[in-house]
């Protein structure tokens, strides 16, 4: 008997390579989706990371004083007693809650900036209209993110917690991105009478 040679590949070898390069492909495409999908995140993240610490080093490089220091009574004060209003009175810079004097904001053109540490409690970008420059300009191109920064009094070791104070400031991106960063940093009133 004689056996003819088969040349090719039968239907079976056929659909199982399909179904082979089929998954793979679907493999590849997916890795390229999610890259792609996430190729924009780590811009986010960065940007938001360095409004954070700027905000972060905007506020700790604030005097720390006793009294505000628009207070005359700034300079030689040795504790709130001696602020103009005394003790909780609106130069009292350790009067709960932290937050600015009537009349400070940071926005361009105050009259009255912040000057002082703990006023810079309760602030958020979204009330002010946007990021912010150091002198209160709104920064083109980051009107999508949101920082706000809370201040709270806190002990550390010997240091009483009315002379210490914890800073928290958190960057969201923008809208849809679910990403943001929290920076936690410390005050301490080492000079209660230098004023900026």
């Amino acid at each position: 008997m004689f056996r003819a040679e088969q040349n090719g590949i039968s239907l079976v070898e056929l659909i199982l390579f399909i179904v082979i390069v089929g998954v793979a492909v679907i493999g590849v495409v997916g890795a390229l989706g999610l890259s792609t999908r996430s190729s924009a995140d780590p811009m986010v993240q960065k940007q938001a990371l360095a409004i954070a610490e700027a905000f972060m080093e905007e506020v700790q490089l604030q005097p720390f004083t006793y009294c505000d220091p628009d207070d005359p009574n700034a300079p030689g004060a040795t504790g709130a007693a001696d602020c103009t209003g005394g003790p909780g009175g609106n130069n009292d810079e350790s009067k709960l809650p932290l937050g600015p004097e009537p009349g400070e904001s940071r926005t361009a053109g105050s009259a009255a900036p912040f000057d002082n540490v703990s006023d810079y409690n309760g602030y958020d970008s979204n009330a002010v209209g946007g990021i912010r420059d150091v002198t209160g300009a709104v920064i083109a191109g980051l009107t999508a993110y949101r920082a706000r920064v809370a201040l709270s009094q806190q002990a550390l070791g010997a240091i009483p917690a009315s002379d210490a104070l914890l800073i928290q400031v958190r960057v969201d991106g923008p809208p849809g991105t679910d990403i943001f960063v929290v920076l936690d940093g410390y005050r301490v009133r080492y000079a209660p009478n230098t004023l900026p």
